[in-house]
C-alpha cells in the first residue's frame, strides 16, 4: 500500500524547501504527495457582511493567484516524476492540516517553520506547534533559512 505525504505550504520563503523535502521523501518511500494550501477567505468574500466590492474583488484575485501558484508547483513536481495532487482548502491552517491529514490518511506531514522567536510563538502560537500537539503521524519540520 502506498504511503501519503501531506505537504502544507504557505508561499513563504520556506515553501521551496518544504516541497523539495516532500519530493525527496516521496521518492525514497514511493509515496504520493498531497500539496495543500489553507486559504482563509475574508469574511466579506464569503458573504458574512456586505462590504465594498473592491475588497471582495481583491480577495477573489488573491485566491485565484494562490490557486494558480499551487498548480504550478504541482506541474513542476509531476514533471520531476512525482505522484502529486495539489489542493487549495479554505480554512484556518492548523485545523485544515489536521483535518486533511486525517482524511487522506497521511503517513507523514512535511511542514515549514518560519523561525519566529519564543515571544511570537508564546503570543501567537505557530502552525508547527499546533500540528505537533494534535497529530498522530510523524512530522518533518523544514526550517527557514536565516537571512
Amino acid at each position: 500500500m502506498s504511503q501519503n505525504i501531506l505537504a502544507p505550504i504557505d508561499f513563504s520563503d520556506v515553501t521551496d524547501a518544504v516541497i523539495a523535502k516532500a519530493a525527496q521523501l516521496a521518492k525514497a518511500m514511493d509515496a504520493k504527495i498531497w500539496l495543500i494550501h489553507a486559504a482563509v477567505p475574508e469574511p466579506d468574500f464569503v458573504g458574512y457582511e456586505v462590504g465594498p466590492e473592491y475588497i471582495r474583488d481583491s480577495a477573489a484575485r488573491h485566491l485565484r493567484e494562490e490557486h494558480r501558484t499551487l498548480g504550478e508547483y504541482q506541474e513542476k513536481l509531476r514533471a520531476e516524476g512525482a505522484d502529486v495532487t495539489a489542493m487549495l482548502v479554505p480554512g484556518e491552517a492548523v485545523a485544515k492540516i489536521l483535518q486533511e491529514a486525517d482524511r487522506l490518511k497521511a503517513d507523514w506531514i512535511v511542514l515549514g517553520s518560519h523561525g519566529h522567536g519564543a515571544l511570537y510563538n508564546l503570543l501567537a502560537g505557530s502552525v508547527c506547534q499546533g500540528v505537533l500537539r494534535k497529530t498522530g503521524c510523524p512530522v518533518v519540520i523544514v526550517p527557514s533559512r536565516p537571512d
